[in-house]
């Protein structure tokens, strides 16, 4: 089992309250909306806390720094081979200022050719019922759980 951390930005009051998502980057993701959408995070690596990996990778998946801020522990969840776990860090943020990180892969398969994508082709806020709608199905107990949060 891989461990895998990130952080959800959050913005508004309980009754406003919105979520930070990224779109995932790559062929396989361009024309699907629905479930294509995840909380920024990544893979531990060896030697690093779980903590520490949330703020590399969303740093390297937004392409800006961890905004100021409590982060408040989500718990954690299986998804599919790796174990997600995830921080609520109440702030703002812009879309227009990200760069996203890259990733490469073959492609087309098979044919020997490397391409590079960007980890996230896109990031938007979501109000928590459409966030719900988007994300990576495995990770809406993360939306469940924020709801939940004392203000």
């Amino acid at each position: 089992m891989v461990d895998s951390a990130g952080i959800l930005l959050h913005r508004g009051g309980p009754a406003a309250r919105e979520v930070l998502l990224g779109h995932l980057g790559g062929p396989f993701w361009t024309k699907r909306h629905e479930g294509a959408w995840s909380i920024p995070k990544g893979v531990v690596e060896p030697g690093e806390s779980l903590l520490e990996a949330a703020r590399r990778e969303f740093a390297e998946e937004l392409g800006v720094a961890v905004p100021v801020g409590d982060l408040v522990p989500l718990g954690s969840v299986r998804q599919s081979k790796k174990v997600v776990h995830v921080w609520a860090l109440a702030a703002d943020l812009d879309p227009v200022t990200i760069a996203p990180g890259e990733f490469e892969m073959e492609w087309p398969p098979r044919s020997g050719t490397m391409a590079s994508f960007p980890e996230l082709d896109r990031v938007a806020w979501f109000d928590l019922s459409a966030a719900a709608e988007v994300v990576i199905t495995a990770q809406r107990v993360f939306l469940e759980r924020l709801v939940e949060m004392p203000d």
